[in-house]
């Protein structure tokens, strides 16, 4: 029997009206939402003004990770002074606006963490890093619903991993049975674009993906 995730990750929670469906299905399943963070772009979609990352942090019931992009996240990555406020979030993913990830910028990026009492995030596009000290998302899809030909394997021991790509309402059962069935061990899964009906959070998507998953 293929293993379940620990849990789902919702990307791109940008709309407050939202508060209270979020809450509903975080009640019900074990759910964490992300939030994207990049200050110049909060008059965009998926980009919420720091108001309404207030509300979200303020609302309870909700488990939230930031999801850093833009200069802010080569900051971090490369030990530079950043200056927003990740108060209240559980975990922050550091998006890879620069080239690549260094060994450096990954030491960088667990400091940014251990200073904030808070577990950070990388990305990878193939096989996972060892570095247990950071969690790491296989990620070749960066928002676009790619789905990848392999998912790669687990480490017997090591980090925390998750997976994106594609995952949306009529595949999240197919790609648990498919990661699942290799694993004993602890993962999550990750997905933005799936979960979106006209460029917006699609709470209906969400609680089937739930539903797939968990049942």
């Amino acid at each position: 029997m293929a293993q379940p995730p620990a849990f789902i990750a919702f990307t791109g929670i940008d709309n407050p009206a939202l508060l209270a469906g979020l809450q509903r299905l975080s009640a019900r399943y074990p759910i964490e939402w992300g939030i994207l963070v990049d200050e110049k772009q909060t008059d965009m979609p998926l980009f919420p003004h720091p108001d309404a990352r207030k509300a979200f942090l303020t609302a309870g019931g909700l488990r939230l990770a930031a999801h850093v992009c833009g200069a802010e996240a080569k900051k971090i990555a490369d030990a530079e002074t950043v200056s927003i406020d990740l108060t209240g979030f559980q975990r922050v993913q550091v998006n890879h606006s620069f080239s690549g990830s260094t060994p450096e910028q990954s030491e960088n990026t667990w400091r940014f963490g251990r200073r904030l009492g808070i577990r950070t995030m990388l990305q990878c596009k193939d096989v996972f890093p060892d570095e247990a000290r950071l969690d790491w998302l296989f990620d070749i899809s960066f928002g676009t619903g790619l789905t990848p030909r392999n998912w790669p394997v687990l480490p017997k021991s090591g980090p925390f991993c998750g997976y994106s790509g594609g995952i949306n309402p009529r595949t999240a059962a197919d790609v648990v049975a498919m990661i699942g069935a290799s694993v004993d061990d602890l993962y999550w899964i990750d997905m933005e674009s799936g979960v979106r009906t006209d460029g917006r959070l699609d709470l209906d998507k969400c609680e089937a993906v739930c539903k797939a998953v968990y049942g």
